[in-house]
């Protein structure tokens, strides 16, 4: 009698061990499945030679970028003329594209700081909004011109080449001050100032993309770092452009990344991250996460990859513009779906 009860537990043991030993696989997979696996295959091939659209569209962004991240330079709360005139040139710039660009003012001490906001009303659908943001300040002492120079220039390059379309989506284009310390992570966050007046607003925000430092790339072996564990997923090689999400935000990495690598031949990586995780959330994405709107960042990873990363040495001569370029224009094919 006691041998068969020993033998009827240690079954119903055995069953317990194998039926969490299912749950836990089932969880890996999902976990991998919703965190990691992203549709369609990364361009491994040779970079092609740029087209006449991306040879434009390089030399746009280089002028663009070494007004922000040289002639201007270090622009924040302690360079705050500089930081003036950065939301001047980049006013001026939606202006002559024929923009109406209307101002989020708000004060933090004795100095205002502005978010620069242009619209396409969509045509079809106008209450579902895209925005396309980045920030145009720049870190401590830094010039900023891959941080965040090369987002800001984008999001300007991008504006002029939707200033005429039709999208059946309300369509923004949306430059944020204030993303650097001692802002970050704060109520004074442009771009939190910015989602939370769209939240007020009951605006239904169905996408948005932080443009953020886009332009550094190399071909060396392991200049590409990441927190751990991402080090055994990913390639070691800072060639490709990244698009990160939060858990929530994952169908929206998969979507756009899948528009991505559909239309343009140039690496790329995605993954929806836990906000915990150590650059996940460095970015403007991270104020519409908090309003429950879905947010991915476009990014070469920043001080993961970037040597110069908030430092004086972020010069415009940093960057590959014909890499930069190429992932620009990648990028207008993918809003175009977005506000299709």
């Amino acid at each position: 009698m006691k041998d068969r009860q020993i033998k009827f537990m240690s079954r119903i043991a055995l069953i317990r061990l194998g039926f969490l030993a299912t749950i836990l696989i089932i969880s890996i997979l999902w976990l991998w499945w919703t965190l990691f696996q992203m549709p369609e295959k990364t361009y491994e091939g040779e970079l092609l030679s740029l087209s006449t659209s991306e040879t434009i569209l390089r030399d746009s962004l280089q002028k663009e970028i070494k007004i922000i991240g040289s002639d201007i330079g270090k622009r924040n709360y302690s360079y705050y003329e500089n930081l003036q005139a950065t939301a001047s040139f980049l006013k001026s710039g939606f202006q002559n594209a024929r923009y109406t660009v209307n101002e989020q003012k708000y004060n933090i001490g004795n100095q205002t700081y502005s978010n620069l906001e242009v619209e396409i009303r969509g045509s079809k659908r106008p209450n579902e909004i895209v925005i396309i943001g980045a920030h145009y300040d720049s870190a401590f002492t830094s010039n900023g011109a891959n941080d965040n120079g090369s987002g800001a220039a984008a999001v300007l390059e991008l504006g002029r080449r939707f200033v005429d379309k039709k999208p059946s989506r309300t369509l923004r284009f949306v430059e944020f001050v204030n993303e650097e310390p001692p802002f970050f992570w704060t109520d004074n966050m442009g771009s939190l100032v910015y989602a939370k007046r769209c939240k007020e607003r009951k605006e239904n925000i169905v996408a948005m993309l932080s443009l953020e430092t886009m332009g550094y790339f190399s071909d060396t072996a392991n200049s590409q770092k990441y927190p751990f564990p991402l080090n055994y997923i990913y390639p070691s090689t800072g060639n490709f452009i990244a698009f990160i999400g939060n858990v929530k935000s994952s169908g929206f990495v998969k979507n756009v990344i899948k528009m991505f690598r559909n239309s343009t031949k140039f690496p790329s990586q995605g993954a929806a991250l836990p906000a915990q995780v150590p650059g996940a959330g460095w970015s403007d994405q991270w104020s519409f996460w908090q309003q429950g709107y879905s947010g991915v960042m476009v990014t070469d990873t920043a001080p993961f990859r970037y040597p110069y990363y908030h430092t004086q040495e972020d010069t415009p001569n940093k960057i590959d513009y014909a890499r930069l370029s190429r992932v620009v224009y990648g990028l207008e094919q993918v809003i175009d779906k977005l506000v299709e």
